[in-house]
């Protein structure tokens, strides 16, 4: 069985399909993009947020931008959104065109170096009007998530033509960096494919020094997607930020 980036995509699809309706985190954003006349989705893979947002009746600016070609090959199955190929400090491209950006699905923490980090957000900076928005989430690195990537947690995806089985399992984890492979297979133990990905663990304090630094202010932190307030046992930091 041929398992291509095409293949994968879909399957992001199928696993994390977006709804507001049924999902707080879903909804937080979708009233944060619904409530903004212009929105850049940074990082924002297969589209799914903007096509529900213009689904949704939203009338306005709405552009995504992805550095995964197979991505914006789905994405760009909706014509009436503006799909651009790049990384995050690609953004240094727009000056003040835009009320709100975001980074969803934990996007933010791909952002693995120090340099990474302050170009990509002084490109956000750039690009949101005076008071324009910021909206993200990060895994808190106070719950250690990566402790529960190993193979012994095998997620199933069937239906819609799926069958296939799916773990992770780190290989590293040094300072604030983790960095793990996900497996897909086959129910017989056929590995389809492997993926590594290193993802950066960044706690309140050292995540508002690089926000303060490109000029951001916080408007709301949140811990969950209820409201709730930041601990040391919430699986999220939520950050809105303002220019």
């Amino acid at each position: 069985m041929d398992f291509t980036p095409d293949d994968s995509v879909a399957l992001y699809d199928e696993m994390y399909r977006w709804d507001g309706a049924a999902n707080a985190t879903d909804r937080f954003y979708d009233l944060l993009v619904m409530a903004a006349d212009s929105v850049l989705d940074l990082g924002c893979g297969t589209g799914m947020m903007l096509h529900q947002a213009r689904g949704h009746g939203h009338a306005g600016r709405l552009v995504g931008l992805d550095p995964d070609l197979p991505s914006l090959r789905r994405a760009r199955r909706r014509t009436d959104i503006e799909w651009v190929e790049g990384v995050v400090s690609d953004a240094s491209r727009w000056h003040r065109e835009f009320a709100l950006a975001t980074m969803a699905s934990n996007a933010f923490q791909c952002l693995v170096t120090d340099e990474e980090l302050r170009a990509s957000l002084a490109a956000i900076h750039g690009a949101l009007r005076p008071g324009g928005r910021f909206a993200f989430e990060t895994r808190n690195p106070a719950a250690r998530a990566w402790e529960t990537w190993n193979p012994s947690t095998v997620h199933t995806i069937t239906g819609n033509g799926w069958d296939l089985r799916q773990w992770h399992e780190v290989s590293s984890v040094k300072d604030d960096l983790v960095t793990f492979t996900e497996t897909t297979a086959t129910p017989d133990g056929t590995i389809l494919s492997v993926d590594g990905t290193t993802l950066r663990f960044l706690d309140e304090a050292r995540l508002d020094a690089f926000l303060t630094e490109a000029g951001f202010e916080i408007e709301r932190r949140e811990g969950d997607w209820n409201g709730g307030p930041v601990t040391a046992t919430s699986r999220s930091i939520v950050t809105v930020a303002r220019t």
